[in-house]
């Protein structure tokens, strides 16, 4: 929604702003990182020039360490954001993807080019055109996240923050 592009944009250049800010953690709410776009939204007519690839950018370029802490579902859009975090933390029953091919969509916020340099053409391949969700023990052993945990994501995403 344009509520979550705006509040990751805001938070992501009041962070860098402030001196007293050494890293920045982004989580979902309710157990869920996020499950991309709403799809209704494509429709409707943009009303402010806010859109997911350029704030991915934004924290892909953050001079503080930026960690992803996926708890639930990281998809599409959602997958994508995490992608252009510095760090990934995934809970052990979290899924990531990109399904938004099995609608005859491709990712829009270029995930197709930062999924196939964090993990390789072939397993990057296999993900974006079947649109399968990948579980965290396989993320973890592709190198699409750098930890998996079994406790609280988000206590463990802000101490890998710390040790970074």
């Amino acid at each position: 929604s344009l509520t979550v592009l705006q509040a990751l944009e805001d938070g992501v250049k009041r962070a860098d702003a402030d001196p007293s800010v050494k890293a920045v953690m982004i989580c979902g709410e309710n157990g869920k990182f996020s499950a991309g776009a709403d799809i209704q939204g494509f429709s409707s007519p943009k009303t402010r020039g806010i859109a997911l690839g350029p704030i991915i950018s934004l924290i892909e370029r953050s001079k503080k360490p930026v960690v992803a802490a996926i708890e639930g579902i990281a998809l599409g859009g959602g997958l994508e954001v995490a992608l252009g975090c510095h760090y990934r933390i995934a809970h052990v029953k979290a899924r990531m993807g990109l399904p938004e091919v099995t609608i005859g969509l491709l990712p829009g916020a270029e995930g197709t080019q930062r999924l196939p340099r964090l993990i390789g053409v072939p397993a990057a391949l296999d993900i974006i055109t079947t649109g399968r969700h990948i579980p965290a023990t396989e993320a973890l052993k592709l190198g699409l996240v750098d930890e998996v945990v079994e406790e609280n994501t988000v206590e463990a995403a802000i101490r890998f923050a710390n040790k970074v």
